[in-house]
């Protein structure tokens, strides 16, 4: 039988609670070096990447794209599309986005839909089960892919399966079991009957559409809407939002999986795990002796069972006498947490969102199309930024109605806009821009600029902006 190239989907939202303060709502964990010189998203697009697998679409969110687009092109990976949902609704419509996206395409394509923040170790076991789980959807099947536990976990679902002597065989799937409590997780893992839900699906786009039919038909017409008037943006493809918002949020597991009857489960064999939380990080990382992972600029003296994460260089993490605790420390947030409670993370990020603490969804230094920039010091009537702009990028064409700005370049040399004057502004260099005047900030050299930026004024806010024209497409009061 003809084997048909695979089309990788992979899903790319996120909160970015679960291993906060390192991963936030404006940069989940997915964009982060958690497991590798990679980040989760990138080692995603590796592992999806070769002659068995067409170019990847990736269904993300406005604020990400230029993250996701930046990312794949660091490693050298070009996107076949770039789907962009104008609010996140969950995994089932966007799966069936990127299933009529890949149909109108390929009305055979055989898509293999992953999450882009998960670690799978076994590159050898995980391409063995991709290419059987393509057998099984070239023949109609919805599959699923199922890890045998190796300990009672309560913060996975769970499948029970049909269990086989045929070595690499694809499972029959008996149910699903939600999130378990710890003594029924120790049954499950006992009985021997039952993998995690990994969260990884493959099938026919025929079939999932079919699925939909029969089993959520409420999708369709608003999703199939939605991508038939989405905009082409710069590259992305953005579904149309007024049929968007009347698409139902609910995930592929509820509104098809557990209602279909044409599933098998793939066995995908060791080295995984959905980092759900820092014990999860912990149980990836390097021990020593005691259990001990460090990672940054880290000591630990006389600790055991424990986490220490440093992301700050100017910051010594310094650890005495610790048993089972996570200390993660960044320039703004610190958390200190008993390992075996680290799934309540969420729980303190609601507090602090409950009293407006910055910290809660974002992070110091934020991420743009040109680069990126950090605060460095805030006033009642000033700021201080530290802005780095990509060789050949450029900052919008733009004006402030409550601020004035002075830029000294410490690295690189910057073209610089102000008014009718255009200059070049070397290291050591420093220009002024008056409240209101129309100014740019753009770098044609090979190598970063470095500026830091002094802003003055009533109003500092990222939404104080008027833009005149912008080659990344960016409206009114977008930030950067």
């Amino acid at each position: 039988m003809h084997q048909p190239k695979i089309y990788p989907v992979i899903l790319c939202g996120g909160s970015g609670t679960r291993l906060w303060p390192l991963s936030r709502k404006s940069y989940p964990k997915q964009f982060a070096k958690l497991a590798s010189d990679l980040t989760l998203f990138q080692e995603t697009a590796v592992r999806l990447n070769g002659p068995s697998f067409a170019p990847p679409v990736v269904v993300t969110g406005s604020d990400f794209r230029f993250i996701v687009t930046q990312q794949l092109a660091e490693i050298g990976v070009d996107p076949g599309a770039v789907l962009i949902e104008p609010e996140g609704r969950n995994t089932a419509p966007a799966i069936l986005a990127a299933a009529l996206h890949i149909q109108s395409q390929d009305p055979d394509g055989v898509m293999l839909v992953a999450p882009s923040d998960h670690v799978i170790r076994q590159s050898d076991g995980f391409e063995a089960a991709v290419q059987t789980a393509r057998n099984e959807a070239m023949h109609g099947k919805l599959v699923t892919f199922g890890i045998t536990p190796d300990r009672p976990e309560t913060g996975y679902g769970y499948l029970e399966v049909q269990k086989t002597d045929v070595p690499a065989a694809a499972l029959g799937l008996s149910r699903f079991v939600e999130k378990p409590d710890l003594e029924t997780a120790r049954r499950m893992l006992a009985d021997g009957s039952y993998l995690w839900n990994a969260g990884i699906f493959c099938f026919s786009t025929g079939a999932l559409i079919e699925a939909f039919k029969m089993h959520a038909p409420s999708f369709l017409s608003p999703v199939e809407r939605a991508l038939n008037a989405a905009q082409v943006d710069l590259g992305f493809l953005r579904l149309d939002p007024q049929s968007w918002s009347l698409v139902p949020d609910d995930s592929i597991d509820y509104a098809i999986m557990e209602k279909a009857d044409n599933l098998s489960v793939v066995p995908l064999l060791g080295g995984w795990s959905d980092l759900g939380g820092w014990d999860a990080v912990w149980r990836e990382e390097e021990l020593d002796d005691h259990g001990v992972a460090c990672r940054g600029s880290v000591t630990a003296i006389g600790c055991s069972d424990a986490l220490l994460w440093s992301e700050d260089p100017e910051l010594e993490l310094v650890g005495i006498g610790l048993d089972g605790v996570v200390a993660i420390a960044m320039p703004d947030a610190v958390l200190i947490a008993a390992k075996d409670r680290a799934q309540e993370v969420k729980s303190a990020v609601a507090a602090l969102k409950s009293r407006n603490a910055r910290q809660a969804e974002t992070f110091p230094v934020d991420h743009r199309p040109w680069g990126w920039f950090e605060s460095l010091a805030i006033g009642e009537r000033f700021q201080v930024k530290r802005i780095v702009v990509k060789p050949g990028a450029a900052l919008s064409l733009q004006s402030h109605h409550h601020r004035a700005e002075h830029w000294i370049v410490v690295q690189g040399t910057a073209k610089v806009t102000i008014g009718e004057s255009i200059n070049l502004v070397a290291e050591n260099e420093s220009v002024y821009v008056p409240l209101g005047e129309i100014h740019r900030l753009e770098n044609p050299g090979k190598v970063p600029v470095v500026m830091i930026e002094v802003q003055t004024g009533s109003y500092l806010g990222e939404d104080d902006i008027i833009r005149y024209e912008d080659v990344y497409a960016r409206g009114q009061g977008a930030k950067g």
